[in-house]
């Protein structure tokens, strides 16, 4: 079975650094775009981040810009997002998806993300 692992999530204060990472097990990630979304309680989910199947481009949703950093080793199927300068409404699920490449990338503002997601991990940010 296809599955994505997140991990990294935990309790920090505003203005720390955490990074997640999410891996591909029992599949590669491959040829194909990998996504960061969130989910806050009573809100929908919401697109992150992405990265092409590369690496070369990268999209981010505009409250993330210059905070979030998005990247990824294809050598060990990992994605990360590494995110700086936390604020209280980061806190959320955080979620990773994969859609091949063939499809299209995944934008800022896309509601769906990829066919595969993982299981999520929580990221809580006390003020």
């Amino acid at each position: 079975q296809v599955q994505l692992v997140e991990s990294g999530g935990r309790l920090v204060q505003a203005g720390d650094s955490l990074r997640l990472s999410c891996a591909a097990s029992g599949h590669t990630f491959g040829r194909s775009a990998v996504a960061w979304f969130r989910q806050a309680p009573e809100k929908e989910r919401e697109f992150v981040a992405s990265i092409n199947w590369n690496g070369i481009s990268t999209w981010y949703t505009d409250s993330v810009k210059g905070r979030f950093t998005i990247s990824r080793d294809n050598d060990n199927d990992m994605v990360f997002l590494q995110m700086n300068s936390l604020k209280p409404e980061d806190a959320a699920d955080y979620y990773c998806t994969q859609k091949r490449s063939e499809y299209g990338p995944i934008l800022p503002g896309d509601p769906a993300g990829g066919l595969y997601w993982g299981q999520g991990t929580q990221v809580t940010v006390s003020s």
